[in-house]
């Protein structure tokens, strides 16, 4: 005979359920899938055993992120070998568990033999439904705001992880970077359509987009150039012959004539996409100062904006640090890996590091080896990043020399350093700046003590300065009062004395 007894987690604490004749439940299981929604045929089915509240809040979190990672917390093993039976020689003990990970992990522990999947999940899903009946004393409402506390607790605990690592914020800046690198293109090329109208030799003049907008803002209508513009023009284009072209350009331009508020509009559209440039100019330095931060050893490597590039791809830095180098390789050039797959041709050699300077500057033959010798160090470089406990960017340094040495060694055969002499000398460097780094933050804790100490005597001194102002205060107050008093009591005696 098999003696079964469930374990339930709840919000609430731990459940353990008996369960009344097993191999007929197994045998009439649709039957059970039915019978759950009645709670007077599943109590007839299923008997708590035992219940273990959790004490508090913090206790019930600790239990559910054991239980998430598949590691039997104290208060489980405790509650478990306190009210699960022991087999005897008919009946042989049995343990059903909601997840499999824990069961494997209750059964490496206590030695006892876990079911799960089957006829348990489908009493596991009746209990959940009936849970706040079956416990005595636990009402709906209270489970119910249990779990949703609990449920705060955890994604609370697993969102701040997260956001500890601020990648987050690198794949929404390369994100935006990229559609405003798109927009500032398309509304360029609109200004250009437009003021060309008015004055066509300016678009052969001035090629940047962004310089080709503020000269549309000041200039307006063309023939209002003047010598005395010469200087601004000057200051925009940050070359004295250019703003030469522009003024001799403007007197005899095949441009036609445009009305005020024409101008206007086209002033405003201009101001805007300057205003845009500007914004992405800054939104840029963002994005490198918290490379910086975040993956500075990936960011010395391959470049701030190729190495955010492959964060936001791979969806997060761990990810990025649990690929391959095979995988790094090829990130971003799916499409043409899968197409070669299917037509079983040639495979692509590279895919966002291609954006590499290191790629570029490579002969045509050697474009692939040095695509995968880079995505190698890109691997070692994220884990690194992923994985440091202090940030510094000194093994990136040190694998960016590496990869320089590989493109020498191409073109020159000049033999390279040998990566574990490398790498020992960026271990002592980084070793070397992350006790620096210590010392640099101990010191500030200590001024920030030392501070606080001094505001505490600070606030003190003050409070004993007012008792004793209060003291002083109550003092004069007394002695006033009984100078008062001694002078009516003379007084008294006077008006005694003349009677």
């Amino acid at each position: 005979m098999v003696l079964l007894h469930v374990l339930f987690e709840h919000a609430a604490g731990y459940a353990l359920f008996a369960v009344k004749e097993v191999e007929e439940i197994g045998m009439l299981l649709p039957q059970v899938e039915e019978s759950i929604l009645n709670i007077g045929k599943f109590n007839s089915v299923v008997k708590l055993a035992a219940f273990f509240p959790f004490k508090s809040a913090q206790a019930a979190l600790e239990n559910i992120n054991a239980i998430s990672e598949g590691v039997v917390h104290a208060d489980l093993k405790l509650f478990l070998e306190t009210n699960l039976p022991l087999g005897g020689k008919k009946k042989v003990a049995m343990l059903g568990a909601a997840d499999g990970k824990i069961g494997a992990a209750l059964q490496e522990e206590l030695g006892v033999s876990v079911q799960t999947g089957g006829v348990v999940a489908e009493i596991l899903r009746g209990v959940r439904l009936h849970f706040h009946s079956l416990v005595k004393g636990l009402t709906a409402q209270a489970a119910s705001k249990a779990q949703l506390g609990l449920g705060h607790s955890y994604s609370r605990a697993k969102v701040k992880f997260n956001v500890n690592r601020a990648d987050n914020m690198i794949i929404q800046s390369i994100a935006l970077l990229d559609q405003l690198d798109k927009d500032i293109n398309t509304f360029s090329m609109r200004v250009r359509e437009w003021y060309g109208y008015h004055f066509p030799e300016l678009i052969k003049i001035v090629s940047d987009n962004a310089t080709y907008c503020k000269l549309t803002k000041f200039i307006g209508n063309r023939k209002e150039l003047s010598e005395e513009s010469l200087e601004p023009l000057e200051e925009i284009t940050m070359d004295s012959a250019k703003a030469q072209a522009i003024l001799d350009a403007s007197r005899s331009s095949m441009g036609m004539d445009i009305s005020p508020i024409d101008l206007i509009n086209i002033e405003s559209f201009s101001s805007r996409v300057v205003s845009l440039s500007a914004y992405r100019l800054g939104l840029h330095e963002y994005l490198r100062s918290k490379m910086s931060q975040v993956a500075p050893n990936l960011a010395t490597l391959i470049g701030e904006v190729v190495g955010a590039r492959l964060i936001s791809h791979a969806g997060s830095l761990t990810n990025l640090a649990k690929y391959p180098a095979s995988t790094v390789q090829i990130l971003g050039a799916e499409k043409a890996l899968f197409r070669a797959l299917k037509t079983r041709g040639n495979t692509p050699k590279y895919g966002l590091i291609f954006h590499s300077t290191f790629i570029g500057r490579a002969a045509a033959k050697n474009k692939g080896r040095i695509s995968r010798y880079l995505a190698n160090k890109c691997t070692i470089a994220s884990r690194i990043d992923c994985f440091a406990d202090v940030p510094t960017s000194v093994y990136g340094d040190k694998l960016k020399d590496q990869v320089e040495e590989r493109l020498a060694f191409y073109e020159t055969g000049e033999t390279p350093r040998k990566n574990v002499d490398v790498m020992k000398e960026a271990a002592l460097q980084a070793g070397e700046m992350a006790a620096e780094m210590k010392r640099k933050i101990e010191k500030e804790e200590k001024k920030k003590k030392k501070r606080e100490k001094r505001k505490l005597e600070a606030l003190s001194a003050a409070e004993g300065d007012e008792e004793a102002g209060e003291e002083k205060k109550v003092k004069l107050n007394r002695d006033a009062e009984a100078q008062e008093n001694g002078e009516k009591k003379k007084k008294k005696k006077g008006e005694s004395g003349g009677r």
